[in-house]
């Protein structure tokens, strides 16, 4: 089964430990929710439940879930729905993802299999969205999740070196680095074969980390020009994408009852053409295994707090080339997206092996 993690809020706590009559009935007022998209009655609770509880006591329950925190009322009259922290209670400890069958597996295997490497991202948004019926989205893969084989330098001007940094997929990046110097191409070369000799095997990222745990008084010659070829952004060669986030048909948002409503609607649309905050979310779970899940307020957008966002990188053993995932209203059905988004990250992890 996909192994899966949910991005913790900022407070970094994962609600508390519930009893097991607590956890059946947050278990049945998640499950109502998903599936009719509103306020959930201590009757249905009691109907969804698979023991025997008298009517005062899923009351009594309800009301100790809503002091922890974990379900609240829309209004005064209304039933129960599930918080952020109570969606984050279910997915971190109540819920059992549901197994993908062969058949499923082969047919995703398949539908990757018969798209482009260069089409891959609209593969992969499509797939997702045909499968969850909620919003699709591929991040490229990016430089600082690639593994890298050979760093060249070439003297541009007196001022300005190019450091042109080549990845284990066959990609190219350029970055222009300020280095003063004149007839020192020689000198050049062989600074970029030690650096070659540095980088070969490992990511930007983890030549930062491994960087900013030396002291600058003992760094080398080859190190800090590294550090400056670390700062600021590379472009990709000519005829490569640069860093990007691809969305399916944002059709499928019409579906959703939650953004029915067209000032809803823009707001969710205005957020997902600016990107910065699900890319702020994309680089926090950048090199953590399995699946991850930010609920509504977590996402850290007004415009994207009706939402659930869930998240899986990919890329070669130990080193996140890019992610993948959906967005869609907090009633997600996780049991069957995690999962999906899980083998999904797998099998394109497995391209990238190849």
């Amino acid at each position: 089964m996909t192994s899966f993690h949910v991005a913790r809020s900022g407070s970094g706590e994962s609600g508390p430990v519930l009893s097991n009559r607590q956890g059946r009935v947050l278990q049945a007022v998640v499950s109502s929710y998903v599936g009719q998209g509103g306020p959930v009655a201590s009757q249905t609770v009691s109907a969804l439940l698979p023991m025997k509880l008298s009517p005062q006591s899923v009351r009594n329950t309800l009301s100790s879930l809503g002091e922890l925190g974990l379900v609240g009322k829309a209004h005064r009259s209304a039933g129960r729905v599930p918080t952020d922290l109570g969606l984050r209670v279910f997915v971190e400890q109540l819920l059992t993802p549901r197994e993908l069958g062969p058949f499923e597996k082969r047919e995703l295997q398949r539908g990757l299999d018969h798209g482009h490497r260069d089409d891959l991202a609209e593969v992969t948004t499509r797939l997702l969205f045909e499968r969850t019926h909620q919003l699709g989205f591929f991040r490229t893969p990016q430089l600082e999740g690639m593994v890298l084989r050979h760093v060249s330098l070439v003297r541009v001007s007196r001022e300005r070196v190019l450091a042109i940094l080549l990845t284990a997929e066959g990609r190219t990046f350029q970055r222009v680095i300020e280095e003063p110097g004149q007839d020192d191409q020689a000198e050049l070369d062989r600074l970029a074969s030690q650096l070659s000799r540095r980088v070969a095997g490992r990511t930007l990222r983890a030549v930062r980390r491994h960087l900013l745990r030396e002291a600058r008084a003992l760094r080398s010659q080859v190190e800090l020009l590294l550090e400056r070829m670390l700062q600021g952004d590379a472009a990709p060669e000519p005829g490569h994408e640069g860093d990007a986030v691809v969305f399916s048909t944002r059709l499928v948002l019409l579906d959703q009852p939650e953004f029915q409503q067209p000032e809803r609607l823009r707001e969710l649309l205005r957020a997902l053409e600016e990107k910065g905050r699900l890319v702020e979310i994309l680089d926090r779970v950048a090199d953590a295994p399995g699946v991850h899940v930010a609920f509504g307020a977590e996402v850290g957008d007004p415009s994207l707090r009706r939402c659930s966002v869930v998240i899986a990188s990919y890329g070669r053993s130990g080193a996140a080339a890019g992610a993948l995932g959906v967005i869609g209203p907090v009633r997600m059905d996780y049991a069957r997206v995690i999962p999906l988004v899980g083998y999904i990250s797998h099998l394109l992890s497995e391209t990238n092996d190849a």
